[in-house]
């Protein structure tokens, strides 16, 4: 049984015959009685308000259906991306995800047009037709079409996007960290979690990854990345994020793109490259001789794989770059005070060096992957001048700043993510 029930009343016109109400009191009725016993929420959803046809009729009470429209929340607008929108944060705010749509059925290819644009796998669906033929017609009544043509879906897309679009930022301004160790080649920077349109608490606001395992769909992570794109000065469509294997993976653009991969380089001007991060470390390079520049994605596995180097070393084996040259930048991650790994994990950190771990003979000591990580950049050829890991927001632990970070230790498997991006200026 469904924990949400949804009518789709988007076509509803009323007509003045009396039996129109009782038509449409009958089925809210049937809808009630036959999911009453676990759905949590009832909504209806229409064009505009439920009216008649004559300008003159009004809801008679005495028929029970205007009470019964009290127990069923509605949301009314002539955008159906709005109001399946609308309807969604509903649901979000009560943790449901089983949906019944209860839908005409000359409407349902369309209703699940909508529904996979604007929700994820988190959510699972059932259809059913609406049943409300009456002579004289209270609902178009045509047969099912089973086809979206490219046309269709284009406009779908349009609409949501353009309702997104509309949006106001949430938990304030849009805030990008950037290094002074990178010239202006370069367009760089890493995202806090402020000034996006996610509203999932886990997520809100700028959260820039979309999974089938969040409840944030692709459409609204588009939305953030446009408005970064814009805030920033890069092209939202030539933009390429990592793969992530936490491994140590490197895609060279312009080669066959692996199935996974943690880290990217690239000498394309006006191509934006970007490396995830939600305790772990969103790396970026640049090297202003060369124009060239890389991403990586550095959690604990993909530090002690060596991920940082193996990023330097695809920049210097693709491009010429010279170690010399390569500026890294190591954005916002988990710091020691709050990540912990059982000690067998930790003996590969207090091997590199003993400074990387703290309380290493406690059963779960706190291990410091950004102290690990410059080790490893400056054993390999990196000039220390060269590295920042500390100074402004960088070094800042992502789980002991709610208020800027996301963070999978602090928020568990339904967090946030937030990235650090650079490309060559065009």
């Amino acid at each position: 049984m469904a924990e949400a029930v949804l009518i789709d009343l988007f076509g509803l016109k009323l007509n003045s015959q009396k039996n129109c109400y009782q038509t449409l009191l009958k089925t809210l009725n049937a809808v009630r009685y036959h999911h009453g016993a676990k759905a949590k929420f009832f909504c209806i959803m229409c064009c505009s308000n439920i009216s008649c046809d004559h300008d003159n009729c009004e809801l008679e009470t005495g028929n029970g259906l205007s009470a019964l429209l009290r127990e069923f929340e509605t949301v009314s607008n002539p955008s159906m991306a709005a109001s399946l929108y609308i309807i969604k944060q509903k649901v979000d705010e009560k943790n449901l995800s089983s949906i019944k749509v209860i839908v005409p059925v000359h409407r349902k290819t369309l209703m699940k047009a909508f529904v996979d644009q604007l929700f994820t796998d988190v959510y699972s669906f059932e259809f059913e037709d609406l049943q409300m033929t009456l002579k004289g017609g209270l609902l178009k009544q045509s047969t099912e079409v089973n086809i979206i043509t490219a046309q269709e879906l284009e406009a779908i897309q349009n609409e949501i996007e353009t309702y997104l679009r509309s949006l106001p930022a949430l938990k304030g301004e849009l805030t990008i960290i950037t290094s002074p160790l990178i010239p202006d080649t370069f367009i760089h920077g890493f995202t806090t979690r402020t000034g996006g349109i996610s509203y999932i608490p886990t997520l809100s606001s700028f959260n820039l990854f979309s999974s089938s395992k969040r409840r944030d769909p692709k459409a609204v992570v588009q939305e953030n990345l446009r408005r970064l794109g814009k805030a920033a000065g890069f092209n939202a469509n030539k933009f390429y994020q990592i793969k992530t294997d936490h491994a140590n993976d490197v895609w060279i653009m312009g080669r066959k793109e692996p199935e996974s991969y943690d880290g990217i380089t690239t000498n394309q001007r006006g191509v934006t490259i970007a490396a995830l991060g939600a305790d772990c470390i969103p790396i970026v390079f640049a090297d202003p001789v060369k124009k060239a520049c890389g991403v990586a994605h550095s959690g604990w596995k993909g530090t002690l794989l060596g991920v940082a180097m193996a990023t330097v070393n695809a920049m210097r084996a693709e491009y010429g770059c010279s170690l010399e040259d390569i500026i890294v930048v190591l954005g916002p991650s988990v710091g020691p005070c709050c990540f912990t790994l059982p000690r067998e994990s930790a003996k590969a950190f207090h091997n590199l060096d003993p400074g990387c771990v703290r309380l290493f003979d406690s059963p779960n000591p706190c291990v410091d992957i950004r102290k690990a990580t410059r080790i490893l950049l400056e054993r390999g050829g990196i000039l220390p001048q060269n590295i920042q890991d500390q100074d402004q927001d960088l070094n800042l632990c992502t789980s002991c700043h709610p208020d800027k970070f996301f963070s999978h230790v602090r928020d568990g498997p339904n967090f946030g993510t937030q990235i650090g991006f650079i490309s060559v200026r065009e």
